[in-house]
C-alpha cells in the first residue's frame, strides 16, 4: 500500500511496516492493554489538572469584605430563625404511618391519582412551610428594600424551590425518608402518592446528592438566598 497523508488510516499494517521502517522503535508499539493504560493516564492527568485550576481560582478570590461579611451573617441568621426545628429535627420528626399514601386512590382533574389521606397530612404543614419561606425573604435587606410587587413576584417563583431544598436537605439515608416542615418523615412513594407526583423524585434525588456535601447552614442560606434573588430570571 502506498502510505502518505491521505492514506495513512486505510491500511494499520502497511502503516506500522512504514514506521518500522524509518526508524521506529519497536518499544515504543502499545498492545491494547497498554493503550488503555495509557488513555486512562491522560484522563486522570486532565481531571489532576482541572481540579489544581479550581482551587487555585478559588485561592485567588479576594476575601469578602466586612460589608459581605455581615450580609452573610444576616442571611444565615434568617435561615436559622425560619428554618423549623433547627438541627434538632431527627429528634422531633414524626414518621408518617406506612399505611398512608402508598397507593394512590382518588382521581385529580388532571389524571392523576392521590391518596387522600396522604394528601391532608400535607396540606396541613403547607401553609406554615410557606409563611416561614416568606418570614425568611423578609429578613433579607436586599429583599425588604424590594417595592412590595416584586417581593410578592420573586416569591411566587422560589417559594416550591426553597421548600424543597429544606425538604432535600433532611434526607436520612438510613430510613429512605424526607422530613417536611422539620416534623414529618415521608417515603418516597408517600410523597408522590400524597399529590406531588413525579416532583417527589426530583426531591428525593436532590436530598441524595446534597448528602454527599455535608453542607452547613451558611451554605444552605446562601442557597435560599439565590434561589429567592434569581426565582424572576427563568
Amino acid at each position: 500500500c502506498i502510505t502518505d497523508k491521505i492514506t495513512r488510516n486505510q491500511c494499520q499494517l502497511c502503516r506500522f511496516k512504514k514506521c518500522i521502517a524509518v526508524g521506529m522503535a519497536m518499544d515504543l508499539v502499545l498492545d491494547d492493554s497498554k493503550r488503555v493504560a495509557k488513555r486512562r493516564l491522560i484522563e486522570e492527568n486532565r481531571e489532576r489538572r482541572k481540579k489544581e485550576e479550581m482551587v487555585k481560582s478559588l485561592q485567588s478570590r479576594p476575601e469578602p469584605t466586612g460589608a459581605e461579611w455581615e450580609l452573610i451573617r444576616l442571611v444565615t441568621e434568617a435561615h436559622r430563625h425560619t428554618n423549623a426545628q433547627g438541627s434538632q429535627w431527627k429528634q422531633k420528626r414524626k414518621f408518617l404511618p406506612e399505611k398512608i399514601g402508598q397507593s394512590p386512590v382518588a382521581p385529580t382533574s388532571d389524571g392523576d391519582k392521590v391518596d387522600l389521606e396522604a394528601f391532608s397530612e400535607f396540606t396541613k404543614i403547607i401553609t406554615p412551610a410557606i409563611t416561614r419561606v416568606v418570614d425568611f425573604a423578609k429578613k433579607l435587606p436586599m429583599f425588604s428594600e424590594l417595592p412590595c410587587e416584586d417581593q410578592i413576584i420573586l416569591l411566587k417563583g422560589c417559594c416550591m424551590e426553597i421548600m424543597s431544598l429544606r425538604a432535600a436537605m433532611r434526607y436520612d439515608p438510613d430510613s429512605e425518608t424526607l422530613t417536611l416542615s422539620g416534623e414529618m418523615a415521608v417515603k418516597r412513594e408517600q410523597l408522590k402518592n400524597g399529590g406531588l407526583g413525579v416532583v417527589s423524585d426530583a426531591i428525593f434525588d436532590l436530598g441524595k446528592s446534597l448528602a454527599q456535601f455535608n453542607l452547613d447552614d451558611t451554605e444552605v442560606a446562601l442557597l435560599q438566598a439565590v434561589l429567592l434573588m434569581s426565582s424572576d430570571q427563568s
